[in-house]
């Protein structure tokens, strides 16, 4: 007679001592900490030119639109960062700058996104540097014109009699100053990749003020932590999205200042490095943590459509066309151009602000991130601000921003609201609630009634659980939760190995209802 493999593993063991068939009634079991529903990013609250980008490049690259159109927003911060604030109502001013984090795995075409994203700002900066270079090529004349003369007045004062000497030194004196004082224009950067805080700060003091700061990774989180230094160092990235004043000062070099930093970020990174920022010294607690807009899209890999639509070349030259006509327009303001809110759309930004306050108490929906969330407004304020921007290139300190604009910026708040819940609910989760998750949605779907902890194993990705010993934390808190019990080991009749552990699951995983 054969024997099944069930058999063969409980060979040895004696059959009246399995307690398959005097096993308890199950309790009802504890669900798990609940995932969120994520919504995907509001193309529609986009102006229709960006609006049309971001769904083109979506669709040609087979990436979550939440991708291009996060970025889409930093770019539009970079081309006006600095040079543009929302006068939101009394003194409360928000510069348009702001801090995104998309997080996706390997894979998903992250540097073929921001290619396309960020060539017309790559070409806008090629036309800027062509412009400035005569400027530039005049001032490095006059410096060294400036230079020479004091070079030459200093050896005449040396040389100078006693009769002559006094106002030899006084011209020396003067000369000198004024070469000092002689500058040349930087070559102009619109962004950069990952960069350490000191290049960061140099950056700001050559590009008057304002950086962007673009990348497919996410090494800028190591970089803060203290790749370089050993120690986090993040007070740079703090003030340049707050616009308060940055004094440097290091030893050998002249010190830099900025009256009002601008720092933008649109950065892409993989979902284990939002967790790991949150366990950087002083990351939260400063509120580094609470300046970045988060977005979790779901990853299209293995479902992807190999024969998309192609980019349309006249969304394209569209979407280059009005990047370039913002950031020319906004290159050549010092002081910041000034937007105003419609009586409308303040009264859009009030509302919305009643929201946010009574969601911040204890009990609120938004008390677990209360930090992030006091800032939520402003961050509103703030996209309002660059959709206005968008919408209006050329001329957008001419007009008002409007209650529609206002209320897309809320739209799109909303959609951070909830990406920045489940981002925050990860960096403090149990590191097992996600394979539980994943566990149990594998239970449900095979519809096991019994399992072995080797045959679970079987049954699951690699990439997921790369070891059987992986499944441990995720069996225990399912078992802690009810949700499955091992049973107790048989007694043995004789050697050999003992069989894998044998786990039965709650009825109601082979029902429809959810954990």
């Amino acid at each position: 007679m054969t024997t099944t493999p069930s058999e063969d593993l409980w060979a040895g063991f004696d059959p009246a001592t399995d307690p398959a068939d005097t096993a308890p009634v199950w309790d009802e079991p504890v669900p798990l900490t609940p995932r969120r529903d994520l919504p995907a990013f509001p193309v529609d609250a986009l102006p229709g030119w960006l609006a049309a980008m971001v769904t083109g490049v979506a669709e040609e690259t087979q990436t979550p639109a939440d991708l291009a159109g996060c970025l889409a927003l930093a770019v539009i911060g970079t081309a006006a960062g600095g040079r543009c604030t929302v006068c939101v109502r009394g003194r409360w001013r928000e510069p348009v700058n702001i801090y995104t984090a998309v997080a996706l795995d390997p894979g998903n075409r992250k540097s073929a996104v921001f290619s396309l994203m960020t060539e017309p700002l790559l070409a806008v900066e090629k036309v800027m540097v062509e412009r400035s270079g005569a400027i530039r090529a005049e001032a490095e004349t006059t410096a060294r014109l400036a230079k020479a003369a004091a070079d030459k007045a200093a050896a005449r004062a040396a040389n100078a009699d006693d009769a002559g000497r006094a106002a030899a030194t006084a011209e020396a004196v003067a000369l000198a100053q004024a070469a000092d004082e002689t500058t040349v224009p930087a070559v102009p950067q619109l962004f950069a990749d990952d960069v350490t805080p000191e290049s960061l700060a140099t950056l700001l003091t050559e590009q008057d003020g304002r950086i962007g700061v673009l990348s497919p990774e996410g090494g800028i989180f190591e970089i803060i932590a203290g790749r370089y230094s050993g120690t986090p160092n993040m007070e740079i990235f703090l003030k340049g999205h707050a616009g308060d004043m940055v004094r440097v000062n290091r030893q050998g070099r002249p010190a830099q200042h900025v009256e009002r930093p601008a720092v933008t970020m649109g950065l892409a990174v993989q979902p284990e490095v939002l967790e790991s920022i949150g366990r950087i010294k002083g990351a939260d607690g400063r509120g580094l943590l609470a300046r970045f807009l988060y977005a979790l899209p779901d990853s299209l890999v293995g479902h992807r459509n190999l024969t998309p639509e192609l980019l349309p070349q006249d969304v394209a030259d569209a979407y280059t066309e009005n990047l370039g006509a913002l950031t020319l327009a906004m290159a050549d303001w010092t002081d910041p151009a000034l937007l105003t809110l419609s009586p409308e759309a303040d009264a859009v930004l009030l509302a919305y602000q009643k929201v946010t306050e009574s969601r911040l108490g204890k009990g609120g929906s938004l008390a677990p991130v209360v930090k992030w969330a006091s800032k939520r407004d402003g961050a509103v304020a703030r996209l309002a601000g660059l959709l206005h921007l968008a919408q209006h290139p050329r001329d957008a300190w001419t007009k008002t921003i409007d209650a529609a604009t206002m209320a897309a910026a809320t739209q799109l708040g909303d959609y951070f609201t909830t990406h920045a819940l489940t981002v925050f609910d990860a960096m403090g989760a149990d590191p097992a609630q996600d394979a539980a998750h994943t566990l149990l949605t594998h239970l449900r779907e095979t519809g096991l009634t019994g399992f072995t902890r080797r045959e679970l194993f079987r049954g699951l990705s690699r990439g997921e659980f790369p070891a059987m010993a992986d499944l441990d934390p995720a069996l225990n808190l399912l078992e802690d939760h009810g949700w499955v019990r091992q049973r107790p080991a048989p007694t043995r009749r004789g050697g050999g190995r003992p069989p894998s552990p044998r786990y039965d699951t709650h009825p109601r995983l082979t029902r429809t209802t959810t954990a």
